[in-house]
């Protein structure tokens, strides 16, 4: 079963911040829509599995580092709308199913640098990957779950070159979003076996 953000097995690992800047991603020869950040740590390793991708194809960064209070707005829209589909659940219950598509804002690797959201791109545009980035589990029936089942061989085929460069670059994939991927926190610290996150919120 999938070890979702809001589990005590990711709240209770302690981020040690390291100090660490961040960087604006373009100046790192990462594409992205506009503005991005991420940590530098971040950065290097986004440059490294960009290297690792075939002639043609590149990484493409839609968000890295995200301002706690857009954090917060984006968690709790996320739990009134589950609220309303759910009128029968508790807080409990809403903060976990929540959390298969938001991070709560504690532990939220977003706003620590660590994060990004990003997909691939070739000379013709966005590669299929299934499902638009920030596709609910609600609206993509849970094809935005990395190892969904429900989408097309070509996504398929282009989620597994994703992961491969991304995984051989040192980041781990938060499974309900195939196109969030992490290093230096608590879902790293927990996915790699490393004692504490090293980057905390900025």
């Amino acid at each position: 079963m999938t070890v979702l953000l809001s589990d005590e097995r990711i709240t209770r690992i302690e981020a040690i911040e390291n100090g660490e800047p961040v960087v604006e991603l373009a100046t790192r020869g990462i594409q992205t829509p506009g503005t991005a950040y991420s940590r530098v740590g971040v950065a290097d390793r986004l440059v490294i599995a960009n290297a690792f991708l075939p002639s043609g194809i590149q990484l493409h960064v839609v968000e890295g580092l995200r301002p706690l209070d857009s954090q917060r707005k984006i968690y709790d829209g996320y739990c009134a709308e589950l609220r309303a589909l759910h009128p029968d659940l508790d807080e409990a219950e809403i903060r976990v199913l929540a959390s298969r598509f938001v991070s709560p804002v504690e532990v939220a690797p977003h706003v620590a640098g660590a994060a990004v959201d990003l997909t691939l791109v070739g000379a013709h545009g966005p590669l299929d990957l299934g499902t638009p980035i920030d596709a609910t589990p609600e609206q993509s029936d849970g094809a935005c779950f990395f190892a969904a089942t429900n989408i097309s061989r070509e996504a398929r085929t282009n989620r597994e070159l994703l992961a491969d460069v991304l995984t051989a670059a040192g980041f781990v994939n938060y499974p309900t979003e195939w196109w969030h991927w992490s290093y230096g926190d608590r879902y790293w610290a927990y996915t790699e076996n490393h004692p504490h996150a090293i980057y905390g919120p900025t």
